[in-house]
């Protein structure tokens, strides 16, 4: 396997793990506290996110610097709305959209190496 693909399929199953991990938290151990908190819903988007990108990053083709922007998308989008739900300081919030611009990069790094690529 090249390295670029083993580095993305790392990633991808370090993405995954957690995305499940942190979504059977949200689920159980933290029911309550996002109730009370009325965070629930951000919970869920958070790691809605997390596990699309980890999917993605596994089964998608490789282009350079997609994985990087996916990597840190979910840990700036994703990681704010968590630190948030849990009643992390609001001075987070500006954070959110930054690793929304870097999931959105990810996406059009993917389409623009694609498009690149010679006709057949």
């Amino acid at each position: 396997m090249k390295s670029a693909a083993r580095s993305s399929v790392i990633a991808a199953g370090f993405l995954g793990f957690t995305g499940v991990a942190l979504g059977a938290l949200g689920a159980h151990a933290l029911k309550d506290t996002l109730a009370a908190n009325g965070t629930t819903a951000t919970w869920q988007t958070a790691v809605l996110y997390h596990l699309i990108h980890a999917v993605a990053l596994a089964t998608g083709p490789t282009a350079p610097g997609v994985g990087r922007c996916w990597a840190a998308g979910v840990v700036l989008f994703s990681g704010s709305l968590y630190w948030l739900a849990l009643g992390g300081p609001k001075l987070l919030g500006p954070i959110t959209p930054l690793g929304g611009v870097a999931l959105l990069a990810g996406w059009a790094l993917l389409a623009w190496h694609a498009f690149r690529q010679p006709k057949e």
